[in-house]
């Protein structure tokens, strides 16, 4: 799991984007909201030996988005994916503020539950023999450290400042496959045209909103895409709980995001983490909005914001 996949002509290695005019969209595009995502590719034990920290994960999804303050105070949130629990777990956390300091506010809360909850942990022998909370258990069993973050700041666009108008935004499911959540820096110039096109498919959207509208268009695709491989795999003889698992491992996210955003007008910038830990980034064909992106043999990161 982790798929990367960019709409981008050519994303260049952590370089910044220029701001662009856009004829018919008007001015200069601005600071308007800021996503992160992070990726952790090595088991817990590596950063806990490495780094000292079972928190490792949050405490970077923590400072991108300070760093991202700039481009949205008006609410932020976080969301973390845990890979490969049991059935009966929680593998997905989301958490928003819309505090004054909603940055401040949300990892406070986040942080105090989980070392809260880290606190119970079974200790093991750890780095130079002293004892440390067994990493395995953490991953398991404590909020926010797991191995996939999306993470957002918002800047509202409208009068409502409201905790369902933060990113991250969810679309839940019983199937890992099928859980998807979105984190976006967009502005969808045809959004009632999209609208009409999901009524279209049978759809009945709750709200005339380009967040939902990008949810639900993404989401639609990502259930087709699990309808077809799971009618390719159960031809075969395949058990319900074995189909799953080949979906899993062979869900094109690419062919989805193809489909998902054929006919979507104007700039955005989307990342997005689906429930088995694939990740992803789609950024509109004119690199409008800006993203920067560092991958290594520890973390894959994409952010609106480079580190300097």
């Amino acid at each position: 799991p982790g798929t990367i996949a960019d709409r981008s002509p050519t994303p260049p290695f952590l370089s910044p984007t220029a701001r662009v005019s856009v004829g018919a969209m008007g001015d200069d595009i601005g600071h308007e909201c800021g996503f992160a995502m992070l990726r952790l590719l090595k088991p817990p034990q590596y950063y806990l030996d490495k780094y000292g920290t079972h928190f490792f994960g949050l405490n970077r999804m923590y400072m991108m988005l300070e760093k991202s303050r700039h481009r949205g105070q008006d609410g932020c949130g976080v969301a973390s994916v845990t890979l490969d629990v049991p059935p009966g777990s929680q593998y997905i956390h989301c958490e928003k503020s819309i505090a004054a300091d909603s940055i401040k506010d949300l990892f406070g809360r986040v942080q105090l539950k989980a070392a809260e909850k880290a606190g119970k942990a079974p200790k093991i022998e750890g780095k130079n023999g002293v004892s440390v909370a067994d990493p395995n258990w953490v991953r398991e069993h404590v909020p926010f450290c797991g191995e996939a973050y999306v993470g957002h700041v918002r800047y509202g666009t409208d009068s409502e400042n409201s905790i369902d108008k933060c990113h991250p935004v969810t679309r839940e499911s019983n199937w890992m496959t099928r859980n998807l959540i979105l984190a976006a820096n967009f502005n969808i110039t045809n959004n009632e045209d999209l609208f009409a096109s999901l009524v279209q498919l049978g759809q009945h959207p709750r709200q005339l909103s380009d967040t939902v509208m990008l949810l639900e268009k993404v989401g639609h695709f990502v259930d087709k895409e699990n309808n077809d491989l799971y009618v390719k795999y159960s031809a075969t003889g395949q058990a319900p709980r074995t189909c799953f698992s080949l979906i899993a491992e062979n869900i094109n996210v690419a062919r989805i995001l193809r489909r998902a955003s054929t006919d979507w007008d104007g700039g955005y910038c989307i990342a997005g983490v689906l429930g088995h830990g694939d990740c992803f980034v789609l950024r509109d064909p004119c690199g409008i909005r800006p993203a920067f992106y560092l991958a290594n043999d520890e973390v894959v990161v994409v952010a609106s914001e480079a580190p300097l």
